[in-house]
């Protein structure tokens, strides 16, 4: 799990989005940035996680918080994500675990008695000036932007 905590720096990053587009943490210096990192786009308690984001999009904007999905998947994955749910805001596609692995979110996990190396579910909120202010590491899908917020 993270060894990233509330003060830290955030790793900086550049990645690409589902559309192709390059993304870097330099571009929301100045801005409150969610960085959300997910198992797997398009399966269930990802989908509610992304959806929930979503649903409460204009009550974090009101707050002043940009947000930025991250998984694993291809582009085109990430795309028809995106486009079947309607999300307003980027996901990266990090195909090779470069800002997964900066954001030390790759490690083993159990699931169904097995355990395997995986994406962990964890939330990273993000000041203005690319500073740690909280990390998510009990992300309750359901009520995601509740635990932003919070």
């Amino acid at each position: 799990m993270t060894k990233l905590k509330p003060g830290d720096k955030a790793p900086n990053f550049t990645s690409k989005d589902e559309q192709g587009n390059t993304i870097s943490l330099t571009d929301y210096i100045g801005r409150k940035l969610v960085v959300f990192f997910y198992p797997k786009a398009s399966t269930p308690t990802c989908t509610v996680e992304a959806c929930n984001l979503r649903d409460h999009y204009s009550d974090l904007k009101s707050k002043g918080y940009e947000i930025l999905g991250v998984s694993a998947d291809t582009e085109k994955r990430q795309s028809n994500f995106k486009n079947k749910f309607s999300f307003p805001y980027p996901l990266l596609a990090d195909t090779d675990k470069t800002v997964i692995s900066a954001f030390d979110v790759w490690g083993p996990k159990k699931f169904m008695g097995r355990t395997f190396d995986g994406i962990h579910r964890v939330t990273f909120v993000i000041d203005e000036n690319g500073i740690i202010e909280k990390v998510i590491d009990k992300v309750k899908a359901k009520h995601h932007a509740d635990q932003v917020l919070e």
